[in-house]
């Protein structure tokens, strides 16, 4: 268990650490601990977590994981061997006392029909899903953090054909494809001895390892522009996801980011690009503990005369 690497450390927290029905575990400061089960976050009573003791086990957490976490440096994202997330801030950034997120890493493969049984989708929507990653459709998934996005990629990239190559990019590993000619790129930060490699780098070399399909784990910034140069490059059937409020909302943001590349490109031609590249729009949403996509826009064009995207709702649920 990869855990055990930190439990030495996190003793007063360590039941909610081996708790199979705990997804995340948020410490805020010495005594506000709350965890989320079955997509319900709810507080846990009764634990204090000693504030420098909490201190020590993060750095000790941090060096065991070639990190480190201090007063100069004191943010910590780490990942253990199976993918589980250690993210914490120390003061005097964060203001409260000390806040660590331990996400767990879940080793389901959950399936279209896991989906449909949890009521994440009805099986007229999966049909639909599978039949546009066959006819290798573009598609953005956008969602707010902890609603599924990454699990419903991994869904729908076990509908891509098993002969096709697949390169999967990440900025963490957390996408598991159940797949044999599966490439995967991780970016890596930079640290003291070592220069970063970014998505963008890795989208660049990916060129030369003959993909059939690229699949980029999210959209976080420029590398925006490097996936919309592949897409108008004959690459499609692509797979990624994106931070957003809605499918609408998913536009602006993907937009934004291209921005963030410093590419001199006019307003108008990004996103006449985006149009031409990004086949569906797919926003899943979490509620009262239930995940369940909510919306799915076709993206049929952009009219750069009344700067509007022709977009069409050919799925949306109401709750």
């Amino acid at each position: 268990m990869s855990f055990d690497l930190i439990l030495p450390f996190l003793r007063p927290i360590e039941h909610l650490i081996r708790d199979p029905q705990v997804s995340e575990i948020m410490v805020n400061g010495s005594s506000r601990v709350f965890t989320e089960r079955q997509g319900r976050i709810e507080p846990v009573p009764g634990i204090e977590v000693n504030e420098k003791s909490l201190h020590v086990a993060l750095r000790n957490i941090a060096r065991l994981l070639g990190d480190d976490i201090s007063e100069s440096k004191p943010i910590l994202d780490a990942r253990l061997p199976d993918g589980s997330r250690v993210a914490a801030v120390i003061p005097p950034c964060s203001l409260g006392g000390i806040t660590l997120t331990i996400r767990k890493f879940s080793a389901r493969h959950f399936t279209i029909e896991d989906l449909v049984s949890l009521g994440s989708i009805d099986h007229k929507l999966a049909s639909l899903l599978c039949l546009e990653v066959e006819n290798r459709h573009n598609i953005l998934i956008s969602g707010g953090t902890g609603t599924g996005k990454t699990t419903l990629l991994n869904v729908l990239a076990n509908f891509i054909p098993d002969e096709e190559r697949i390169v999967l990019i990440e900025d963490t590993a957390e996408i598991h494809i159940r797949k044999s000619n599966l490439v995967r790129f991780e970016a890596r930060r930079e640290q003291t001895t070592t220069p970063a490699v970014t998505i963008r780098d890795l989208l660049r070399a990916t060129l030369r390892h003959r993909p059939d399909r690229i699949i980029v784990g999210e959209i976080r910034g420029g590398e925006a522009f490097d996936v919309l140069q592949l897409l108008n490059t004959g690459h499609s059937g692509t797979l990624s996801t994106i931070h957003a409020n809605s499918a609408y909302h998913a536009v602006s943001r993907f937009v934004s980011c291209v921005l963030q590349s410093n590419i001199d490109l006019p307003y108008a031609a990004i996103k006449s690009n985006f149009a031409d590249s990004i086949n569906l729009l797919l926003h899943i949403e979490r509620r009262n503990g239930l995940r369940y996509v909510s919306q799915i826009l076709k993206v049929h064009g952009y009219d750069a005369g009344s700067d509007r995207f022709q977009l069409e709702t050919i799925y949306e649920r109401k709750e």
